[in-house]
This record gives structure tokens, C-alpha cells and sequence, in this order.
């Protein structure tokens, strides 16, 4: 992930995917970009739909992002090429800061009514969180995937293991046992990434470094927050599964899902996995959700990692009223509980699990309401223009001493800090 300044290499792309807009979108229409997943397709083409039958006057073309080798280096393009669709609902969060400071996106605060709305919507901490460092807020919290411990029920019975794990030593003696029970064959008591790519850090240390520290930020103050006690905690706790064989080094995205065909009987992953499962015949096997595994002597709730992704308008939009809003259409009770319905992902509401509207949702989908339950729990990612370039500084010394063991947890921690405070100073000086 490079800079801002660096994006003209991506010229090419940015000019093809303006002449896609200019030959798809009437002049006078919104350009509305989703992800190209199917369901959210599904969603956004109903809700499209909706909005264009009563705005004659404002109306909105819907379309997938455009193919791309990824949807990030796609609005790289769109961005140098001023081809921006007006709206946007599949941002990450980490990428906000940077187009904020880049000037392309439209300060949301300034809309007459968002603050009122996005207030009664999302609770004091969400609203903290999204805030950009220039005290505008550029982002629509939308949806959320709280990452969590799933587990093979079959397995944890067959083995004699007849709690949950759900502190580091209850998880490393389920581990040994697991492995005592396994000593004869391929199996491990769970898996994670390993690839030392900044992005998978975000699905194993930083939902597990949330859980550990009360949900503190890895910047703060444009210096490294993460030297201290927790993230050595989880370097030295995912270093012991490895040490242990617990966990394979092997890389597994080229073979089969291990949780399916039953080589693992934990793994860290959102509720996608609930309907992909039950939609296995034969699957063989029950399974289960629990939190994040934290320290033995952690107290108070449990955080993890949200996953989300967020709603903004580009500048290139020439109605932002109308465009929000055709967004609130996306994120009121009514959106809210189609976007539960059609993708089974959730919504950033406060009192998810509480509110009678969305109780008929939960009573047919029981094992959603855990991941409700645990909405007041998670964090996004810090508003850090090179929160990339810091994951992947932590990604290198997670690689040199979580799966490789060739360093000690403290000094992995304190050298990744050193490298990122270096990182963060030279942006201030660049800037």
C-alpha cells in the first residue's frame, strides 16, 4: 500500500474506469459504487430501486465496483482519474484518514442533519472513533464482522475438552490435550495466517491485542501505543501455540478449509462462516462461537476487532445532500434489517441485541445474537494515514518471532514500535 502521493501509477486504470462511468451513468444521476459481493448486490440493487420510484428528481445508478485486482487499488484509480462515484458503501476504515488529508472526500458534519442522525444511530465511542484528526468525519459507520473464537463442538467433546478455552492457559491446555488425544496424525487445535501480510494481522494479533487491553489504539499521539504489556502477551501466547506445535507454520489458502474437513477445532474468523457452513451437506459436525481468548487475569469486556466497512461521498459528487440522503436509506431500522436479512452481516447500531425490531431476525438466527451481543465491543482501526505501513511493520516482527520464534516477544514489540515512532516522524516532517 503506498502513499497518496504515489498513486499515478495507477493512471491507466483510473481512466478506464472513468470512461465505465461516462458510458454508464446518465449525467444528471448519482453514480452509487458497492461491493460486488453477491448479497450486498442484492441489497443495494433493492434499495436502489426503492429510492429511484419515490426521487424521480435525485436518481441513483447502482453498480459493483469495477474488477480490479483489488477495490482498493480500483478508488486509487478512481481517485487520480476524478472518476469517483458520488457515493461509495464499502470503504475500509483504515484508508479514510488518507483521502480525508488528500481532500477527496466530503466532510459529512457539515450536512444539515447527519449529526443528529449519526447520534442517535451509533453510540459516543463510534462517533470518537470515525472522527478524522481535523474533527471532521468523513465516514458512515455501516457494518461490522466481530471477529471471534470458532469451534468444532464434536471435536472439543471427543477430546475431553468440556469447557471453553477462554483465557491463554485454558486455550494452551485445551491445546496439549488436543494434541495428546492427536499425537498420530495432522491435526492441530487451530490455525491463523501466516504470511507476513499487513491485513491478516488485523483477523490474529489485533483482534487478540484488543481483547487483551480493554480495546486500546496501536497509535496514539502519531507514536506507537502497542509497546506495552499486551502485545507482548499475544506475541508470547500465539509464539507458545506455535513452539508447541499447536498451530501448523503451513500455508493453507491454496488447500482445503482445515475447519471443514476437521484437521483444526478452533479458528479466528466473523459470523460469514455460519451461513457457509450450514450450507455444507454432510458437514459431520456441530459448531459454536466464543469470544476472543484473553490473558488469565484480564477482567471487564472482552473486545475484538469490527471488521468494518463504511459509506462516503467523493467530492466529484455535485448533490451531497441527496446523497445522504439516499445513505440513510442504507443505515435506517428498515436497511439495517434488510442488510441483517439478504448478507447476514451486521449493522454499527447501538442496542443491536435489545431492540425489538430486529428480535424476529435474531430468534431465527440464534447464533447472530452472540455476534449482537458483542457490537458494543469491537473497534475498527486507528485514523492513522500510514496504518498500513504500520501493520506491516508488526506483520515482519510477528513473522520473526510468533512463527519463527527467532525473537523474544519484548523485543519483537520494541523494535516494531521503534520502526513505527520512525515511520511516524518522518510523516510529520513530509507533511
Amino acid at each position: 500500500m503506498m502513499k497518496f502521493k504515489t498513486y499515478c501509477s495507477f493512471l491507466l486504470l483510473a481512466i478506464w474506469s472513468f470512461s465505465c462511468r461516462n458510458n454508464a451513468v446518465q449525467h444528471s444521476d448519482m453514480l452509487f459504487w458497492c461491493s460486488n459481493n453477491n448479497q450486498e448486490i442484492k441489497l443495494c440493487n433493492a434499495i436502489t430501486g426503492k429510492w429511484n420510484t419515490k426521487h424521480a428528481g435525485t436518481p441513483v445508478h447502482m453498480q459493483p465496483i469495477p474488477e480490479g485486482q483489488s477495490s482498493e487499488e480500483v478508488i486509487l484509480a478512481a481517485v487520480v482519474g476524478k472518476s469517483t462515484p458520488d457515493i461509495y458503501a464499502n470503504m475500509w476504515q483504515g484508508n479514510v484518514e488518507m483521502y480525508a488529508h488528500a481532500g477527496v472526500l466530503i466532510p459529512l458534519d457539515t450536512i444539515q442533519g447527519f449529526m443528529d442522525f449519526i447520534k442517535e444511530r451509533c453510540d459516543s465511542s463510534v462517533i470518537k472513533e470515525i472522527t478524522s484528526s481535523n474533527g471532521h468525519i468523513y465516514q458512515v459507520p455501516w457494518k461490522v464482522n466481530p471477529i471471534m473464537t470458532i469451534y468444532n463442538k464434536n471435536a472439543f467433546k471427543e477430546n475431553g475438552i468440556d469447557q471453553l478455552p477462554l483465557t491463554y492457559s485454558t486455550y494452551i491446555n485445551a491445546a496439549a490435550l488436543y494434541k495428546k488425544h492427536n499425537v498420530n496424525n495432522d491435526k492441530r487445535f487451530g490455525y491463523t495466517a501466516v504470511k507476513a501480510i499487513w491485513y491478516e494481522r488485523l483477523f490474529n494479533y489485533y483482534p487478540l491485542y484488543l481483547a487483551a487491553s480493554g480495546g486500546k489504539p496501536l497509535i496514539e499521539n502519531n507514536k506507537a501505543a502497542f509497546d506495552n504489556k499486551y502485545s507482548v502477551e499475544v506475541f508470547r501466547f500465539l509464539q507458545t501455540l506455535y513452539t508447541n506445535n499447536y498451530f501448523s507454520r503451513e500455508n493453507t489458502a491454496a488447500s482445503s478449509d482445515p475447519f471443514v474437513i476437521q484437521t483444526i477445532a478452533t479458528k479466528w474468523t466473523g459470523p460469514w462462516e455460519i451461513p457457509y457452513l450450514n450450507n455444507i451437506p454432510n458437514r459431520g459436525f456441530e459448531f459454536d462461537y466464543f469470544p476472543p481468548i484473553v490473558p488469565d487475569d484480564h477482567s471487564g469486556p472482552v473486545y475484538t476487532y469490527a471488521d468494518p466497512k463504511n459509506i462516503v461521498i467523493f467530492n466529484t459528487c455535485k448533490n451531497p445532500r441527496a446523497a445522504w440522503e439516499f445513505i440513510k436509506t442504507l443505515i435506517d431500522k428498515e436497511g439495517d434489517l434488510q442488510l441483517l436479512e439478504v448478507t447476514g452481516q451486521l449493522p454499527r447500531r447501538k442496542a443491536l441485541d435489545a431492540d425489538n425490531f430486529y428480535a424476529g431476525y435474531f430468534n431465527q438466527n440464534p447464533r447472530m445474537r452472540l455476534f449482537a451481543k458483542q457490537v458494543p465491543y469491537v473497534k475498527g482501526i486507528d485514523n492513522c494515514e500510514v496504518i498500513v505501513e504500520v501493520l506491516d511493520i508488526i506483520s515482519q516482527e510477528y513473522e520473526a518471532c510468533v512463527i519463527y520464534g527467532r525473537k523474544t516477544p519484548e523485543k519483537a514489540i520494541s523494535d516494531a514500535a521503534a520502526a513505527v515512532n520512525i515511520l511516524l516522524s518522518k510523516e510529520v516532517h513530509n507533511n
